[in-house]
Formats: structure tokens, C-alpha cells, sequence
């Protein structure tokens, strides 16, 4: 099966290879990305029609007809191996999770949802030459509802309506949905806004990159992370002792609490409420504005000490407790719902099972199957180099040339030592202005002007209430209300000097957003394209056996995703395809390199480990 993500080698292979100084892949419209009568010429839509019903329609051909849902998967199934056709999704959470229970896998879909989310909001889109609305039946994406959409956009996520199953297709919500010939309308609509576009081939690019990651994340999920409990246990009783019965504490953590509650002289102290334990820390001596960590440690009193311990105890038992266990590693796999294009800058979120923070601690318990290993591979310091390429920033390309680049900023002078390298140059791309990111930034600024110079200027359109945008067209979102109207306020010629103030630290907050969106949302452009390669050569690699040691109907015996964090990525892979498979992800990564940057003089390292358990893959 050729994966969806071929379009993407495709692009790689056949769009225009420009030169360095050319910033963005503007060139001839990318082949094989998205539009009528591609990939072999078809696509196809396919909606509900109430009644337990499933629409198929081919907007281009003569294909257009009604199944019972019971008989989708099949009809999917035999289309995609007749045609391979573009899906055409309103969408893809409401069907590649059930296709995927039925073993389906589909090569390529158009995610309605996600790229009609990407095209409103971008200011690659022409505005005014075309009709930009689009129906009322496409929800807001985070780009448009502020830079704090995540926990909006993940809340909205559930396990998505089960379409293939008559007992479980709502009528109601069946009838209110759009049928084949609207979603096919819409599709229309969205490729008239890309040719319009300023850059089409990159807006192109990165819609088939963003609906890629629509299909990826379904099959993370359900493929699962392999998962040992019984490892996973004995950490927790470890760290924390035995399982304690239900509403107790562990008893490590209690005899941490009763250690602080002596200290402060404080009996009845209420460790996990805030406002307690600040009043008892003040009343001890301990001058604090709040109970973070790194506040705490300045501080030299017994109570610290056993605190800290509390706390990381507490975390662990809160974020990835017995608890946590029992809801979300079910027949030796951890299954997360992870949401593509969930913020702002299109980094994933998830909306259950927190697998963008899987703690050091219990990585132990993340262990091949027998008989299998993990690829586990990790963009080394992704976003300074993305920002090096975005910049043209020959100094700083060059710092990361076959080396660590914070090592190379030392060796360079610019500052002494690779944690102030570090320090700097994360300071630089969020906008710190105090301590020692403020100190160091303005050293980076003298070695590399341009790189701080792009930076820099995306502040400012954020401090002035302007868009900036990704090397491929995500904008960000246009600051909020409050925002405006606080910089209306400190405008006028009455306006007091506290109105001023919070107009001008609400500019500074919006453009320290800024001035990462652009670097952190290439980044994530760069990492679905490297997604995608992946996905698009393990499958070229399917055996076709199947297997009764990977879970789910829809993998054959042979390597497949199962994790994915920002610049990280892991691949479930039969021991003896193991070595081939961390070819390929390296192959991947460079491919990704070149398709966004061209013959940019910029590297893409990635530390890569093949091992039998994740908490190894970085030893």
C-alpha cells in the first residue's frame, strides 16, 4: 500500500529544488499534493446520509451511491485498492478510527476540518479575490480563536462518533451533517483559495502534510504504545511504596507531609492546597510569591527538602499514577488521543492520557513486544536549526553543521559555556528579557544578526496587532478582544498611566507569541513532513503477514508509528527490519529538510536508538 504521505516524497522529488536564498517553495504548483483527478483521478467523498447510511461520491466520475454503514469498510476498502483515491473528509476523526478497527488504512485523505482551519486564517490567502467563509458545518480552528486555544481545541475532541456502526450513528446528528456533494463543494472551494494564493506549492504542502497528521494520529492511537504494567508498577512502589486504598495517600508521600507539617509547626497543613501551604511557608519565615520549584530552592530551610520531594511524588501519582494506569494502558498498550493541528502554531496536543509529558520516570515500562524493538529518534535542537534555515542565517547554519550547535556557539565565543548557549538562544526565540536569557541574548544578536533579526521582527508585527506567518502559510491568530480593546484605551488622550501599562505589557506578551509562532510553527511543519516520510516508507516496507503480536486488525507484521511528541518519534519495528527502519526515518528527516528548505546549508541530525525499552534509548 503506498501511503497517503507519498504525496509528500512526491513533492520532495519532483517539485522545483530551489536555491537558499529562495525562503519559501513557491515554485510551479506541487505535484501530487491536492486537487481534482490526482493520484490515479480520483477522489471521493464520503458522508453520512442519515439512517445508518454511507455516501460515496466521485464529484469528477460517475461514482455516486448509498451503503449501509455495516458495508463501508468493506466498500472503503475495495476503492482504495481499486483507485487509491484522495478521501475527501469532513473530518477524518469521525472515520479513520473506526476504518482502522475494520483494517482499513487508507493512503491519503483532504481533512476539510483542519485545511479549512489553516485557509481562513492565513494571510498567504489573497484576501478580498476570493469568498473566503466557509460553511457553518466546519468548526473554528485554534488559529482562530486565539493563541490559548489548546485546551479548547483538545476539549472538543472525543473518541468521535462511530459511523460504521448503525447503533451508534446518531439520526440527528446524522441528518445535520453535510452530504458527499457539500463536502466535495467545500473541497472545491479550498483548492480555488490555495491556486489564489500567494505561494500555492507551500500552502499545498502543508495541506497535505496537515491531513497526513490527521492519520497518523488515528493510527498512534490505534496501534498503542507498547506498554508493561507490571514494570510500570514496581516504579510507582518504588517512588511511592505500596498502592494505598482508595482516597489515601501513598505512604511515602504521607511521611513527606507529616516531615513539612513538623517543620513549618504547621499540624493540620493541607500540603495539595496552594493558598495553605503559601500562608505556612510565610509563617515559618519563608518568603515566597508562590510554591514553584525554582522559588523553593532559593530558599535554605529544613522544610524545602521534604517539600520538593512531596511534590515531585504528587506528580507522578497524579500524571501517571495507578490511576492513570488503570484508565489508560488497557491489554499491554497505552492508546492517547492525540489531536493534530491542535494549537495555534499546529504542534498536536492531546485531549486524554497525557502523552506529550511521559515523564522519565515511567519510560521503563515502554518496551517492545518479543521479538521486536523500538526505533526511537529525536530532532536534536529542531527549532534552532529551523530558525538558522528560516533566517538564512549562514553563521548559524554553520554552527550546526555536523556538531552539537550550542557546543559550536561556545567554541564560536559568543558565550562561554553550551548551558549559556542554551540559555540564549531558547531566551532569543520566546522573548526572555531578564536574567540570564536577557544578559546573553544581545551576544547572539552580534553572531548571528539574522537569525535574531527575523525574531525580532516578528515581535514587533506582534506588539503592533499584526499576523505572522510560517515558512508554509499558518498564520497566527489576530490578538483577542481584550487585547484591542486595552490599545485602544491607553490611545486615547485621557488614558491613565495603568492603562497604559497593561496596554504596553499586553504588546510585549503578544509579541513575545510571535516571535516563536513563526519558528515553533515551522518547526511543527518540519516534523509532520518528517511524520509523513516515515509513515509513507514503513509502509512500503508491509509484509502483508499478519500478525497476532501487533494489536489491531489494520497492522500487518511490520513496523508502524507509535508515538510522536513535537521532535520525537517512535517506530514499533520487528527486530530484523529494525536497522532498515532507522535508515529510513533518517532518510525521512533529511527529506524533510529539503522539501521545506531547499539546498539550505542547514542539517537535521537525530539522535536514534534501537532498543528494546524507551528509558534505554537515551542512555
Amino acid at each position: 500500500m503506498v501511503a497517503d504521505t507519498a504525496d509528500i516524497g512526491r513533492a520532495c522529488r519532483h517539485g522545483p529544488s530551489r536555491p537558499w536564498a529562495a525562503r519559501v517553495p513557491d515554485g510551479p504548483p506541487t505535484r501530487h499534493v491536492a486537487g481534482p483527478r490526482e493520484n490515479r483521478d480520483v477522489r471521493i467523498a464520503m458522508a453520512t446520509t442519515g439512517a445508518g447510511r454511507v455516501e460515496f461520491f466521485d464529484p469528477d466520475g460517475d461514482l455516486h451511491h448509498e451503503l449501509p454503514a455495516a458495508e463501508a469498510s468493506a466498500e472503503v476498502a475495495r476503492l482504495e485498492a481499486e483507485s487509491s483515491p484522495r478521501w475527501i473528509w469532513r473530518d477524518a476523526r469521525e472515520w479513520a478510527p473506526m476504518l482502522l478497527a475494520d483494517g482499513v488504512r487508507v493512503a491519503r485523505c483532504h481533512d476539510l476540518r483542519l485545511c479549512g482551519a489553516i485557509l481562513a486564517s492565513s494571510t498567504a490567502v489573497a484576501a478580498g479575490s476570493i469568498v473566503r467563509a466557509r460553511p457553518a458545518w466546519l468548526p473554528a480552528g485554534p488559529a482562530e480563536s486565539g493563541a490559548d486555544a489548546q485546551p479548547a481545541a483538545a476539549a472538543s475532541v472525543d473518541r468521535g462518533p462511530a459511523l460504521f456502526d448503525l447503533d451508534r450513528v446518531p439520526v440527528a446528528a446524522a441528518a445535520e451533517a453535510p452530504g458527499a456533494a457539500e463536502l466535495a463543494a467545500e473541497h472545491d472551494r479550498q483548492l480555488a483559495l490555495v491556486a489564489a494564493a500567494d505561494r500555492p506549492a507551500a500552502l499545498r504542502l502543508l495541506l497535505a502534510a496537515e491531513s497526513a497528521g490527521a492519520l497518523i494520529a488515528a493510527e498512534l492511537h490505534a496501534a498503542g504504545l507498547p506498554w508493561r504494567r507490571l514494570v510500570h508498577e514496581r516504579v510507582l512502589e518504588e517512588a511511592l511504596g505500596p498502592r494505598p486504598p482508595f482516597g489515601r495517600k501513598p505512604e511515602r508521600m504521607e511521611a513527606l507531609a507529616q516531615r513539612v507539617r513538623d517543620e513549618l509547626d504547621a499540624p493540620s497543613l493541607r500540603l495539595d492546597s496552594q493558598a495553605d501551604l503559601l500562608r505556612a511557608l510565610r509563617a515559618a519565615g519563608i518568603g515566597v510569591d508562590s510554591t514553584a520549584k525554582w522559588e523553593l530552592r532559593e530558599h535554605d530551610h529544613p522544610a524545602v527538602a521534604p517539600l520538593l520531594a512531596y511534590k515531585r511524588l504528587a506528580r507522578l501519582l497524579s500524571a501517571n499514577g495507578w490511576a492513570w494506569l488503570d484508565e489508560w494502558v488497557v491489554d499491554g498498550r497505552f492508546r492517547a488521543d492525540y489531536v493534530a493541528g491542535g494549537t495555534a502554531t499546529g504542534r498536536w496536543a492531546t485531549s486524554g492520557g497525557g502523552a506529550l509529558q511521559l515523564p522519565k520516570a515511567v519510560r521503563a515500562a515502554v518496551v517492545a513486544d518479543p521479538g521486536w524493538s523500538l526505533v526511537v529518534a529525536d530532532a536534536a535542537q529542531l527549532e534552532p536549526r529551523v530558525l538558522a534555515a528560516l533566517a538564512r542565517d549562514p553563521a548559524m547554519a554553520a554552527a550546526g553543521r555536523g556538531r552539537d550547535m550550542y557546543r559550536a556557539i561556545v567554541d564560536a565565543g559568543v558565550v562561554a559555556t553550551r548551558d549559556e548557549a542554551k540559555v540564549a538562544l531558547l531566551g532569543a526565540m520566546y522573548g526572555a528579557t531578564t536574567g540570564d536569557s536577557g544578559r546573553l541574548v544581545p551576544q547572539l544578536a552580534k553572531a548571528y544578526p539574522r537569525a535574531m533579526g527575523l525574531v525580532d521582527r516578528a515581535a514587533r508585527d506582534g506588539e503592533a496587532g499584526r499576523q505572522v506567518t510560517t515558512l508554509l502559510g499558518r498564520s497566527s491568530p489576530l490578538p483577542p478582544a481584550w487585547w484591542r480593546e486595552a490599545q485602544a484605551a491607553a490611545s486615547q488622550p485621557e488614558a491613565t498611566a495603568a492603562e497604559e501599562r497593561r496596554a504596553r505589557s499586553a504588546a510585549r506578551d503578544w509579541g513575545r507569541f510571535t516571535r516563536n509562532f513563526v519558528v515553533q510553527g515551522t518547526a511543527a511543519e518540519w516534523a509532520l513532513c518528517w511524520l509523513a516520510g516515515v509513515r509513507t516508507r514503513l509502509s512500503a516496507m508491509a509484509s502483508g503477514e499478519r500478525s497476532a503480536g501487533v494489536p489491531g486488525p489494520a497492522f500487518a507484521r511490520s513496523p508502524h508509528l507509535v508515538y510522536f511528541l513535537h521532535d520525537e518519534l517512535i517506530v514499533h519495528a520487528p527486530a530484523g527490519m529494525a536497522d532498515d527502519v532507522a535508515v529510513a526515518v533518517r532518510e525521512a528527516a533529511a527529506e524533510a529538510g529539503r522539501l521545506l528548505f531547499g539546498e539550505a546549508p542547514v542539517e537535521f541530525p537525530l539522535d536514534l536508538a534501537v532498543t528494546e525499552s524507551y528509558a534505554s534509548a537515551g542512555a
